[in-house]
């Protein structure tokens, strides 16, 4: 039907006749020129209708936007000073010979010049919103990142499996989304929260090496960067060490951005442990760009005066200093919606000081309510550790080591982005490395998984698993870039009586672990090699790499922060029959009909 997509036609066709298919984004009426605006997946291309052809004009004078139209005609320069250099077709019109309307539509919702539409409204009409030209560039990208994980993946030996939908509910950190089995009444499937299983044992089984871009499912709180159903590049290799897999992963997402963006990422990316970077930036995923960083203060303020500050320092809590160079200009109304700021992460406050002459550690030089409080030694070490100079201002933080970190390290990177406390360098990813392997949970009074209970121990740190459990690390590592997460991963365990203590630390017992794990733990009785991976989060990374705000607008059909699909109306009742052949009765209905029976 078409010789041409719109957005491909050039000056390279001059004088050539072309036909062309797509929606009508805008129609102008020239004094009795028709300008038609023809749109389609790769672009817009103007056309031009003249009223010297009766027929084909009154068509055209018909057509209204996101009419679906059929064109031929003859591509011819756009006259002197009409060009527009932000088409690919801008040098050129077509002038229409003949007009096909493929399909008439009604009034659009929306504009799709619009910029200011509800999330609602853009989901509920999600069809008419993946015409936006921004929508359609997205999903573009999206489809080039996912091609160029292929291409990489398939280049270097990585064997596509699939694995299953339906599987064993398994505790792996969020609820599962479950499904009834009709078949087997009263038992039910689980939607895979990741194949972390399944490739383990694919690596049991000698595939060496695996990927699968897949759907995960986890039935936990939504933000911007989560979705219940999410795509994952997962990957697993055998045979490779922590320092050799994340050297095959960085040389990948280096690939990504070259194909899919034509970035260069800097080589070779940073590494931090988990304890310096929350130490230096308060989170296991630190934006780099941002200069700014903690300075750690507990052990100079545990005597002073300041109960705020020495409780904390004096009973295993955290106070860490944020110097904002040059921030005695800032506001008393500024520093107050920054204390607002760091309450949404816990801090029940934000003590700070203007430094007004780094040379006098009194009042007279340092200004703030808290400086009484603190003797010379603490404002000395406090000057000298943040590098503080006459004219800036230092923020604190003092609280349980997470609230502190949490507050400030999100308040450093606030600054940086508002302030422009940044390195000028438009993407910083960096390896976060040797993290703990357990995490100790005050509510259930029990060590968890930090990642997930397969991931292996360092070496060194085996014996470790029982006597100190808190103290061991974890051959795990994350990448991150420009303060998202990206991927992560780690080596795993490859030894049933290992992966065994390791459920016996988590308070897993033999029972439990036999009947969530059996499987798991009989295919690492046959053989298994050593193994580890890594999966990415693809909603992420495209979301970064396209610069929008959530993930919803790099997904073609998401679901809200409810979990709901406004476009499907899902989810949604279903009728009685389907609910009795999965012997399934819902609770409110049935004790509505106990309460009516007993009135």
């Amino acid at each position: 039907m078409r010789t041409h997509y719109c957005g491909q036609v050039t000056a390279a066709d001059l004088d050539q006749s072309v036909s062309l298919c797509g929606w009508v984004h805008r129609r102008r009426d020239h004094g009795g020129v028709i300008f038609i605006d023809l749109r389609d997946r790769e672009g817009l291309v103007q056309v031009v209708c003249d009223p010297d052809r009766a027929d084909m004009f009154a068509i055209a004078e018909s057509v209204r936007s996101e009419y679906v139209l059929r064109i031929e005609g003859r591509v011819r320069r756009r006259p002197a000073g009409t060009e527009n250099a932000a088409l690919t077709s801008g040098e050129i019109e077509v002038l229409c010979h003949d007009i096909e309307v493929l399909n008439a539509a009604v009034t659009p919702p929306f504009q799709l010049d619009d910029d200011n539409l509800s999330e609602t409204v853009r989901l509920t009409h999600r069809v008419v919103d993946l015409r936006r030209p921004q929508m359609q560039e997205n999903l573009m990208l999206r489809y080039r990142v996912a091609r160029a994980f292929r291409r990489f993946l398939d280049d270097h030996g990585f064997v596509d499996v699939e694995t299953p939908m339906l599987t064993k509910s398994t505790p792996e950190g969020a609820r599962d989304y479950l499904v009834p089995s009709r078949v087997h009444p009263g038992q039910f499937f689980a939607l895979p929260q990741s194949p972390q299983l399944f490739k383990q044992m694919l690596m049991v089984a000698g595939f060496d090496r695996y990927y699968q871009i897949t759907k995960c499912f986890r039935d936990e709180d939504l933000r911007a960067d989560r979705q219940p159903e999410f795509t994952q590049v997962d990957i697993e290799t055998s045979f490779m060490n922590e320092g050799e897999i994340t050297a095959v992963i960085e040389e990948l997402i280096r690939y990504v951005f070259q194909d899919a963006m034509d970035v260069e990422l800097p080589s070779p990316f940073p590494r931090l442990s988990y304890a310096e970077a929350m130490r230096r930036y308060g989170s296991d995923k630190p934006d780099l760009r941002v200069t700014l960083e903690l300075v750690d203060v507990t052990d100079a303020v545990e005597d002073v005066a300041f109960k705020v500050f020495s409780g904390p320092a004096s009973s295993g809590g955290r106070v860490a200093a944020l110097r904002v160079p040059g921030g005695g200009e800032l506001t008393r109304g500024e520093i107050d919606e920054y204390t607002k700021f760091v309450g949404i992460y816990g801090a029940r406050g934000l003590a700070y000081i203007k430094v007004n002459d780094a040379s006098k550690l009194n009042e007279e030089g340092l200004q703030s309510p808290i400086v009484k409080n603190l003797h010379q030694r603490a404002l000395a070490t406090i000057i000298e550790r943040t590098g503080a100079q006459s004219g800036d201002l230092i923020f604190f933080g003092a609280d349980k080591a997470k609230v502190v970190n949490d507050a400030l390290g999100a308040l450093r990177v606030k600054l940086g982005h508002e302030k422009g406390f940044l390195n000028g360098e438009a993407w910083c990813p960096v390896w976060v490395v040797d993290f703990p392997m357990f995490e100790y949970d005050e509510d259930e009074k029990r060590w968890t998984a930090c990642h997930h209970p397969f991931t292996a121990p360092k070496d060194e740190h085996f014996e470790l698993l029982e006597s100190d459990p808190g103290a061991c690390l974890a051959k795990a590592y994350d990448l991150a870039l420009n303060g998202w997460e990206i991927g992560g991963g780690s080596v795993r365990i490859h030894r049933a009586d290992m992966q065994s203590q390791v459920f016996r630390a988590l308070g897993i017992g033999e029972e439990e672990a036999r009947a969530k794990f059996g499987f798991l733990l009989d295919a690492l009785r046959y053989g298994a090699p050593p193994h580890g991976g890594l999966a990415f989060g693809l909603d992420r990374i495209v979301t970064l790499m396209s610069g929008a705000e959530s993930i919803r607008d790099v997904i073609a059909f998401p679901k809200t922060q409810r979990a709901q699909c406004l476009l499907t109306e899902a989810p949604s009742d279903v009728d009685e029959r389907q609910l009795r052949e999965l012997h399934i009765r819902l609770r409110q209905k049935v004790e509505t009909q106990v309460e009516v029976a007993k009135g």
